[in-house]
């Protein structure tokens, strides 16, 4: 047997082929949704999946405001930030979320399941979430994917 023959291959930027995938969010529920678009952006769903790499695809996500919450949380659930200044700590809800900026909750829970660091704050850039069914991205030939075929 050549020992060549087992060698690993590893993932580089020149052999990553990145697609561009569009995700319909009307009736998803917040966190299953975000959890298998992460896997989607972060590559894992390929056979080359290299963990330092970039080399997931592109999701597009329409109807980000069609989204879904479990039990009680669009009423209990809490997204606290902090501008800065002495009393600055702002709290929304996801109902007033959904009505303000619907975009935010799925960046949010996204940005939360992607690696921490430098990895993962350019992972995010790889994910576009729009309202309604109108994307602008049409020039990329995104192929839709059934979310419900991915474990």
């Amino acid at each position: 047997m050549d020992a060549l023959s087992y060698k690993t291959k590893y993932q580089t930027k020149s052999t990553a082929k990145k697609e561009w995938v569009l995700v319909d969010a009307e009736n998803e529920v917040v966190g299953r949704l975000a959890s298998k678009i992460a896997m989607i952006i972060r590559g894992k769903h390929k056979t080359n999946f290299t963990p330092h790499m970039d080399g997931g695809d592109n999701v597009i996500i329409i109807n980000a405001e069609k989204v879904k919450f479990t039990g009680k949380k669009v009423a209990d659930k809490e997204y606290k930030r902090y501008t800065g200044y002495p009393g600055g700590q702002r709290i929304a809800t996801p109902k007033t979320l959904l009505i303000k900026n619907p975009t935010e909750i799925l960046a949010h829970a996204i940005h939360g399941m992607l690696p921490k660091g430098r990895l993962g704050r350019n992972l995010n850039t790889n994910v576009r979430i729009f309202v309604g069914t109108e994307h602008g991205m049409e020039a990329q030939q995104p192929k839709k994917i059934d979310l419900s075929k991915i474990k």
